[in-house]
């Protein structure tokens, strides 16, 4: 049998993607392995030159690891470095998007694979996803064109899945046994606007909450303007949507998120975020900051820092500057120095644990709902499960818990914000 490995960089939305190759592979009779591939496909990322680097680096290393294979790269690092790739011995085919299809993987014609006598993969989630809570990709590419940000270039502007196939992929989930959906996209928030007739997010949320086919729905990244209070309220309201909200603030100082062409103020933000702390006291609110863009003095970053310690946030993702040719931001004025970027990452990401810490120890001696996950961790040995407000827990307990939802004690959080459980009876 034919063996292939897929290789993923980045997003949740790539993640989606690749299993949907893999699939696609499976079903033509070949098998995923970890090494010895005689098919190699590298999904690569370029959000950041670090990503960059990291693609180009996945693409040498898989390359050395399997000889003699043949070697697809494609993602967004491929849709902007297409040709740099094919300088690279080893690469046998780039493949690009096809910004003209719909939210699906939309890839062009591939030579190798046709050669092959293996199908593109289809705008489709398999009834055979990887994990416990598989992503939906309903949505991709991205109108709004932040100064900093490569995106819309390399997944062009914004496209929806149909409302009907929503359903009919979470249909297909909930029959194969899963517990758990994640509804993922580029610009999530701005799923529908462009189907005719045009939808918005709350108006599909309210139809996958009437079906019930799926025991819980999460959310992906929302943009803060997006968020509005009809999903606020949804939320508040149902035990079908989980009680998690990642948002992308960026910047807490008002001139900054003018510059990076945010369409919200630090103001905006944090009313959001009190109202969501006010209707769902209980919920996990995660938030991305982009630390060192140009022109961020020592005042700047101190207001992101300040309205982030003030906020009941649970969790940050802290993303250093990284100039990203072909954007706005690229030529600006006024660079930050790496080792003051370096330096402002480490104290967020300080902060950021002890938001983390704060939030959890809420929860000890308290009973949480967890959806058990189909791997262990690797360190303890113990079951990974995730709850509702995406707090991660460990628990001792038997394989035959993996996918089920479960009611567990939180006891102990350790110093490196480990959350121990115990399974309550019943």
């Amino acid at each position: 049998m034919n063996k292939f490995i897929i290789i993923t960089l980045g997003c949740k939305v790539n993640q989606c993607e690749s299993e949907l190759l893999a699939e696609s592979l499976k079903a033509s009779g070949w098998s995923c392995c970890e090494k010895g591939a005689d098919l190699c496909i590298v999904n690569t990322c370029t959000v950041t030159q670090k990503a960059s680097m990291q693609s180009r680096q996945a693409i040498r290393q898989i390359i050395r690891a399997n000889p003699g294979a043949r070697v697809i790269v494609t993602g967004c690092y491929a849709q902007i470095e297409a040709d740099e790739i094919r300088k690279i011995q080893g690469v046998s085919e780039v493949i690009l998007r096809d910004f003209n299809k719909g939210a699906g993987f939309e890839i062009q014609n591939s030579k190798l694979l046709s050669a092959l006598k293996l199908p593109l993969p289809q705008s489709r989630i398999p009834d055979t996803a990887f994990r416990t809570r598989p992503f939906l990709k309903i949505q991709d590419g991205c109108n709004a064109f932040c100064t900093y940000c490569i995106v819309p270039y390399t997944r062009g502007r914004s496209r929806s899945m149909p409302p009907e196939t929503v359903l009919e992929h979470i249909r297909r989930l909930g029959a194969a046994g899963f517990c758990e959906v994640v509804l993922s996209g580029i610009h999530l928030g701005c799923y529908g606007l462009d189907l005719f007739p045009p939808v918005n997010l709350a108006a599909l949320l309210h139809r996958i909450c009437e079906t019930k086919i799926v025991k819980r729905l999460r959310l992906s990244s929302v943009e803060p303007n997006e968020l509005n209070e009809e999903i606020i309220s949804l939320a508040a309201a149902s035990d079908y949507i989980c009680k998690h909200f990642h948002i992308p603030l960026q910047s807490g100082d008002d001139r900054i998120l003018e510059r990076m062409h945010r369409p919200y103020t630090a103001a905006f933000f944090k009313e959001l975020a009190t109202k969501i702390h006010e209707q769902i006291p209980d919920a996990a609110v995660g938030v991305d900051t982009l630390i060192g863009f140009p022109g961020e003095n020592e005042a700047a970053f101190r207001n992101t820092y300040r309205l982030i310690e003030q906020l009941p946030v649970s969790y940050l993702h802290v993303f250093p500057f990284s100039p990203r040719k072909g954007t706005p931001a690229f030529t600006y004025p006024d660079k930050i120095p790496s080792k003051i970027i370096t330096a402002r990452c480490r104290d967020m990401r300080e902060l950021g644990k002890v938001k983390r810490q704060e939030f959890y120890k809420k929860f000890i001696g308290k009973s949480l709902e967890v959806l058990v996950e189909s791997r262990r961790d690797k360190s303890t040995g113990l079951l990974k499960s995730i709850s509702s407000n995406y707090i991660p827990v460990l628990l001792t307990g038997k394989d035959d818990l993996k996918n089920r939802l479960v009611n567990v004690r939180i006891e102990e959080i350790n110093g490196k914000n480990t959350v121990f459980g115990s399974l309550e009876e019943g």
